[in-house]
């Protein structure tokens, strides 16, 4: 059998490189919900971060592996890739704790299992298109720093309002056109029902449906930042591609835990912005500096410091709930 088309290159890797990760990403969510999760039930905090703890020991062993087969540098492009998406990931915890407010937990793991599956094929178009522009117009690297910097600046400056999810746009409009239950029926994303104006027996979809769509759009929102982000780290599609999908996979693990402690990063944010910032302004400083790429290391060193500072301080400034932050 002729297996040589394994090591044809897509997007400057060898195709065997892409199979193995699709099949390694396959197995994990197979394993997830067909023999950890194959019942509904409410995820604890105890299990949310053992989950948690897995998913991370497989990103990180996957970008050893990445180490030692392509090299130190896409080993280090991989880690702060992966190390930025888990942080600006944490953020958008923040957000489906409101799109979950009225889903019962016993259902919540459902919706954020295919809503993984979602963003896996949603993050390949975006960087692949990415990739593809990039490749043809190398000055685009610096609209995506520069935005990223513009990004940053705002979420230090601006406050933004607790956004509130009765009255988004996107509810609005499903309600308006399509035929909405009331009622959650279990686990399903739709049901058949007799219409109430009408009498005649058509399909509804329920409330986890459009939790799920509203999950879906906030990662695409999302990776607005985070696509730009990675792409300013390394314009290997593959690096950036697979340390994006290992850092949201553990995403749904990670909810339960963080959900319950949310009040706890309350100086989570600013790190983000600053993050940010520095991400987009290390392609500038490069150029300043005549160098012809900022020091892998370094990003990731000064990266990872700024996240941690952040954690640290949140942590720190909210341990005594009487205490003013």
């Amino acid at each position: 059998m002729n297996l040589s088309f394994l090591f044809v290159e897509w997007l400057g890797t060898p195709l065997w490189m892409w199979s193995s990760f699709f099949a390694l990403v396959i197995a994990i969510l197979s394993f997830d919900l067909g023999i950890l999760h194959k019942q509904n039930k409410e995820i604890g905090v105890g299990e949310s971060v053992r989950l948690s703890a897995l998913y991370i020991a497989l990103g990180l062993t996957f970008g050893g592996w990445v180490w030692w087969y392509l090299g130190s540098e896409a080993g280090l492009a991989y880690m702060t890739g992966f190390v930025v998406e888990k942080t600006l990931a944490l953020d958008n915890v923040f957000v489906i704790a409101l799109i979950f407010f009225a889903v019962p937990r016993i259902y919540q793991h459902r919706v954020l299992f295919w809503g993984i599956l979602g963003v896996i094929v949603l993050r390949a178009i975006m960087i692949g298109v990415g990739a593809t522009l990039v490749a043809e117009f190398a000055w685009l690297l610096y609209i995506f720093a520069a935005f990223l910097v513009v990004t940053g600046i705002k979420m230090l400056v601006i406050k933004e309002a607790e956004p509130d999810v009765s009255k988004n746009v996107l509810v609005r409009f499903m309600r308006s056109r399509f035929n909405v239950t009331e009622e959650h029926h279990g686990e399903r994303f739709f049901v058949r029902k007799a219409n109430p104006r009408t009498g005649r027996v058509t399909w509804f979809i329920t409330p986890l449906f459009m939790a799920l769509v509203m999950v879906e759009v906030a990662d695409v929102i999302f990776a607005v930042d985070s696509v730009p982000a990675i792409f300013a780290i390394t314009t290997d599609p593959f690096i950036v591609y697979t340390s994006n999908i290992f850092a949201i996979l553990g995403l749904r693990a990670l909810y339960f835990a963080l959900a319950a402690m949310i009040h706890r990063f309350r100086y989570l944010k600013p790190a983000l912005a600053i993050v940010l910032i520095f991400i987009g302004s290390k392609i500038f400083l490069a150029d300043l500096l005549g160098l012809e790429k900022f020091p892998a290391a370094l990003s990731l060193s000064i990266t990872f410091a700024i996240i941690a500072a952040g954690v640290v301080w949140s942590l720190l400034k909210t341990r005594d709930p009487q205490q003013p932050a």
